[in-house]
């Protein structure tokens, strides 16, 4: 279950990531960030509403261990992720992000000590290396000012940092309570928003009157339904059954199933994607055959 919500997880961000490459030009990352975790958290509650979901009684460690998780993997390596969005493209963002899975695994060994098998091992380096392949391919994305360029790098290390340190902690709650992956989503969104606005200013407010025409609200709305509230209970799903390095591997295959809707949408797919893309799916079928 957890492998397959990770891939789960995957294929919203990679439906989610081009509405947000868009809507990221015209609206603050830190705003946007907000907006998109405000939008699920709402969804979010009223899902548990719905389902009569109860939360559990949780110790302040595990609490505190959530919120930061999210206040790190959400409000800092996501507002970063958007920032590199705009100094190094999309390609190139994406590129940074497979950063993540590695220092996961370095995390998850010296804080909860999984110790991954070869196989899952190799597997993480397939699914990693085939994703890293797809990405690197060369565009036409235009030669970027040094300046932009070690900005961009060191923002998405921080980011990179961030994200593996919040699947840590969130992993970390999971062996310590039986709690549902809906309330886990919640307490981290609410651990991230109280961080967001700690970055708002008067000039990022200025951006909300942008609000206001609805094409740009619709695009946010769907976006955060699809990237955020199913994509992050998909991640927590998949931390909650899977150990964290694997889950944050299959989790990072996004640009795999951008391949298929640039397909769909007429574009061509090269040589090297495709020896790619199977490179990549040789390292999820190791770890799905794990179990």
């Amino acid at each position: 279950m957890g492998e397959i919500a990770a891939l789960g997880a995957a294929f919203v961000w990679a439906l989610s990531s081009t509405i947000w490459q868009r809507v990221g030009q015209q609206i603050p990352a830190v705003v946007l960030n907000l907006l998109k975790g405000a939008i699920a958290l709402v969804m979010l509650l009223a899902t548990i509403l719905i389902l009569g979901k109860s939360l559990p009684a949780v110790n302040p460690n595990i609490l505190t261990m959530l919120l930061v998780s999210g206040a790190l993997g959400i409000g800092i390596g996501d507002t970063a992720f958007f920032i590199v969005l705009k100094y190094l493209g999309a390609r190139r963002a994406l590129l940074l992000e497979t950063l993540s899975p590695p220092l996961t695994a370095l995390f998850g060994l010296i804080f909860l000590q999984e110790k991954l098998s070869p196989i899952a091992c190799t597997g993480i380096l397939l699914t990693i290396c085939g994703v890293a392949w797809v990405i690197a391919e060369r565009t036409a994305e235009t030669t970027l000012p040094s300046k932009h360029l070690w900005q961009g790098l060191g923002i998405s290390l921080l980011g990179q940092t961030a994200h593996a340190t919040g699947a840590v902690l969130s992993r970390a709650a999971f062996a310590q309570i039986d709690i549902d992956p809906l309330w886990t989503a919640v307490l981290r969104l609410s651990g991230s928003m109280a961080v967001m606005l700690c970055f708002l200013n008067s000039t990022n407010l200025g951006t909300f009157q942008q609000l206001k025409a609805p094409k740009i609200l619709g695009a946010i709305i769907l976006a955060a339904f699809l990237g955020t509230y199913l994509g992050i209970f998909l991640q927590q799903t998949s931390l909650k059954y899977a150990p964290a390095a694997i889950a944050q591997a299959l989790s990072s295959t996004s640009p795999l199933f951008v391949l298929p809707l640039a397909v769909l949408a007429g574009e061509k797919v090269s040589l090297r994607a495709f020896v790619g893309v199977v490179c990549a799916i040789g390292g999820i079928a190791l770890l799905l055959g794990l179990r």
